[in-house]
C-alpha cells in the first residue's frame, strides 16, 4: 500500500473523484469534511446557482459518496476557526484592502489543522481536491500549477507550508475538470459528477460582499467623499467597504468619463478615482512572503501573478530582510490592489508568494 491518506471532501466532484483516484492507487483514504457553520445551508443546486461549499447538503453529499467507496468519514467543527476567517475578511476591508479569504482559509485551515488531523490518525499524507500538482524536483517535492489551465488554484496555495509538501497530494491536479467528471460518473458518483463548481467565497453566496461586512462590523461603516486625485468632490459614499482599487461599476458618482478606483484611504473615509492608466504601477511591496524555495539571495526572474484571474507578467523578485519582497514588473500592470495575494512561479513551479501591501 502506497500508504494513508487523509482527504478533505467538500461534497463536490472534485474532491469526491480525488477519493476514487486515490483508491486505484492504492492508498488507504479517511474521509474528513470540515464543517465551518451554516452560511450556505439554504442555497439550491439548480444549475445555474453558484453554490458554496460550507452547507449541510454538501456534508450529506459527502458523506454519502464516503458510504458509497465504504471509506472511514470524519465531519469536524471547525466554525469557530473559520469565523475568524469572517472577521479577517470583514476587517480587511474597513482598513481599505481587499481580502483574500481563500488563500487564508488554505493556509489556517486545509494545510493546517487537515495535517494536524492526519497526524493524529497516523496518516502519512494529506489530499484535496484542488487543481494543482506536487512533483518531484532535483531538490525534493515542489508544487506547480495544476494541467487544466481554465482550473489551476495554484495561485491561492502559495501559503503552504515547505514542510508539508512531501505529505501532500493533488490527485485532480493532472487532469482537466471534463476528466475528473467522467470519473466521477463512471464510479457511480452521480449526486455530485454534474454538480456545479463552488463559489470562490463560500460565506458570500449573494455575490454582495458588503452584506458580510455590515452584519459582521455595523458600527465601523462610515460615510464619506469620492473625489478626483486633484481633491474635486465627486460625491458622496455611505462607506469604503463597498470599493476596491481597480473598480469602475456601482460608484455612485456620474464624472462624464470613466472613473476608476486608484485608492481606498480608511483614514478619511476618502475613496480616491482617475483614469485607466492612472491604475499602471511598474511593482509592488509585498509582505509576509512564503516561500516553496530558498530565498533568493540576489533579484531572481520570474512570473508573477497579482490576482486569481491575472494571467501573470514577466517580473523580478527580491526578498527583503523583514520578511517581505520587492517586485518588479517588466510591464506596467493594472490595478496593483493592497490585500491580495501575488504568487510567484518559474515556468508552472511555485517560488512562494505574500501579501500586497502597496504598489511600488
Amino acid at each position: 500500500m502506497p500508504g494513508r491518506v487523509v482527504l478533505a471532501m467538500s461534497g463536490g466532484v472534485d474532491s469526491s473523484a480525488s477519493a476514487v483516484l486515490l483508491r486505484k492507487q492504492g492508498y488507504e483514504v479517511i474521509g474528513l469534511f470540515m464543517r465551518t457553520g451554516t452560511h450556505t445551508d439554504e442555497i439550491d443546486h439548480r444549475p445555474d446557482n453558484k453554490k458554496g461549499c460550507c452547507s449541510a447538503v454538501d456534508a450529506n453529499d459527502a458523506r454519502r459518496v464516503a458510504d458509497k467507496l465504504d471509506l472511514p468519514f470524519y465531519a469536524l467543527n471547525f466554525e469557530r476557526e473559520f469565523d475568524k476567517i469572517i472577521d479577517y475578511f470583514a476587517d480587511e476591508y474597513l482598513k481599505g484592502r481587499t481580502p483574500n479569504p481563500c488563500v487564508v482559509c488554505n493556509n489556517w485551515l486545509k494545510f493546517g489543522q487537515l495535517w494536524a488531523f492526519g497526524k493524529q490518525l497516523g496518516c502519512d499524507f494529506i489530499a484535496t481536491g484542488h487543481y494543482a500538482q506536487v512533483l518531484n524536483g532535483p531538490d525534493g517535492p515542489e508544487l506547480h500549477k495544476g494541467v487544466d489551465p481554465d482550473k489551476d488554484q495554484s495561485y491561492v496555495l502559495h501559503g503552504i507550508k515547505r514542510e508539508v509538501l512531501p505529505h501532500l497530494l493533488f490527485p485532480v491536479g493532472g487532469y482537466t475538470k471534463p476528466q475528473i467528471r467522467a470519473f466521477a460518473a463512471e464510479a457511480g458518483l452521480t449526486s455530485v459528477a454534474t454538480k456545479p463548481d463552488s463559489v470562490e467565497i463560500c460565506f458570500v453566496p449573494s455575490g454582495n460582499h458588503t452584506d458580510v461586512v455590515r452584519k459582521r462590523r455595523p458600527e465601523a461603516v462610515t460615510a464619506g467623499v469620492i473625489r478626483e486625485k486633484d481633491g474635486t468632490v465627486l460625491g458622496e459614499h455611505d462607506g469604503i467597504d463597498r470599493f476596491t482599487v481597480g473598480q469602475r461599476k456601482g460608484l455612485g458618482v456620474a464624472a462624464g468619463k470613466k472613473r476608476f478606483v486608484l485608492e481606498v484611504l480608511p483614514q478619511t473615509n476618502e475613496v480616491i478615482v482617475g483614469d485607466a492608466e492612472d491604475l499602471l504601477s511598474t511593482g509592488l511591496e509585498a509582505s509576509r512572503v512564503n516561500w516553496l524555495i530558498d530565498p533568493p539571495p540576489s533579484p531572481l526572474p520570474c512570473t508573477a501573478k497579482i490576482r486569481y484571474r491575472h494571467g501573470g507578467c514577466d517580473a523580478t523578485v527580491s526578498a527583503t530582510p523583514d520578511g517581505g519582497a520587492t517586485v518588479r514588473f517588466a510591464e506596467p500592470q493594472s490595478a496593483v490592489t493592497p490585500g491580495q495575494a501575488v504568487t510567484l512561479y518559474h515556468g508552472t513551479r511555485v517560488l512562494g508568494g505574500g501579501w500586497i501591501e502597496r504598489s511600488a
